[in-house]
């Protein structure tokens, strides 16, 4: 008689890599058309050029290694980390600079510790912050947000400013410097301009927070990636814990500075529809991967997540920081899940992998 053993319960999704990442990227399409809404087409040409890189990176490293390439570009992974990194950066940054960031967050974030599943950081995270500490004039450099398909520069523009790296064009228009997508024009006013004397008058400024709920396009752009952010929810792809954590991290230290002092700290509200935070909470903090794995870890990690973001907009050196963040809390994600641990199916207690001698 032959008997199958099997050592859990296990639950199963019919849900393959490839059909995540799929559910992945449709669910960025709300914050992507924000973002060619409000700041043109250069969004759409730094896309195709960092997704025509890392395919091309993850075919040449899968050659090197002697794996079957057509095999692992159909997990849509390297496209998923090309998107994300492309939202991240200034659309009319130079072509070489999507180029080197998404070589390097393919190369040196992924391959190199042996692929999908073995990278201890969000790959696309590694490129940006790599990215925005070699080159930060390229990375600080944004159009104003207006509306009708970024009636501030045509495609004609856009391209001779991607691809000439000449940013005379755009600076005559009125381009305003900050941090990449992660730090959007009103985050970098505040940062940089806000003080105790002026704070009531830059708050009042008109095309700095004339937002519906921040800054000008900013908040329709977070809008958007929240839309994308409920629909992974709701199709199971991620789990609310490390979003709602990120959220309520970067909430409470707001409230309670605003509340403290109103006139010099901004509302949660500002901070949760300005720069990188709806895309950082719902799309790149959830990377299964890197992130915590247990439900208690995963509110723990979105929610350290949010008061690093608060901290660093707020005393640090960069207005927003979401890379930044989430990159430290990689470090810690393996840590926070061994405290975490659920209880082990049959066991009053979790088992952290370690046993108590026998008295």
């Amino acid at each position: 008689m032959a008997f199958i053993s099997i050592t859990s319960p296990h639950s199963h999704r019919a849900n393959s890599t490839a059909g995540v990442m799929q559910q992945l990227l449709l669910a960025t399409l709300p914050g992507v058309l924000a973002l060619f809404w409000f700041f043109g087409s250069g969004i759409l040409i730094q896309l195709a050029l960092s997704i025509t890189t890392a395919v091309l990176c993850e075919a040449g490293i899968l050659y090197l290694r002697k794996k079957p390439i057509a095999f692992y570009l159909k997990d849509y992974s390297a496209v998923v980390t090309a998107v994300l990194l492309a939202l991240a950066i200034p659309p009319i940054a130079p072509w070489w600079i999507i180029v080197i960031g998404t070589g390097f967050a393919m190369v040196f974030a992924k391959h190199l510790y042996g692929g999908l599943g073995s990278n201890p950081f969000n790959p696309a995270m590694v490129g940006y912050a790599f990215l925005l500490i070699s080159f930060p004039l390229q990375m600080t450099t944004w159009l104003p947000a207006e509306g009708n398909f970024g009636a501030n520069t045509g495609l004609e523009n856009t391209l001779q400013m991607v691809f000439s790296g000449n940013m005379d064009s755009a600076n005559s228009d009125g381009v305003s410097n900050i941090d990449a997508f992660s730090g959007a024009t009103p985050l970098d006013e505040l940062k940089t301009q806000l003080d105790l004397e002026q704070s009531t008058a830059i708050l009042q400024q008109p095309g700095v927070f004339d937002g519906l709920l921040a800054g000008a396009g900013w908040d329709w752009v977070n809008i958007g990636f929240l839309i994308g952010g409920i629909y992974l929810i709701w199709r199971k792809i991620i789990s609310w814990h490390i979003p709602v954590g990120f959220l309520a991290g970067l909430g409470i230290l707001a409230l309670a500075f605003n509340l403290y002092q109103p006139a010099d700290y901004a509302s949660p509200l500002f901070h949760w529809f300005s720069g990188g935070c709806m895309l950082g909470a719902f799309f790149i903090a959830t990377d299964p991967v890197s992130a915590a794995t247990s439900d208690k870890g995963r509110f723990i990690y979105g929610f350290l997540i949010g008061l690093l973001i608060y901290i660093i907009r707020t005393f640090g050196g960069y207005p927003d920081a979401v890379a930044f963040s989430v990159l430290l809390l990689n470090l810690a994600a393996p840590t926070i899940d061994y405290y975490t641990q659920p209880r082990s199916y049959g066991h009053d207690k979790p088992n952290r992998g370690t046993a108590k001698k026998d008295s």
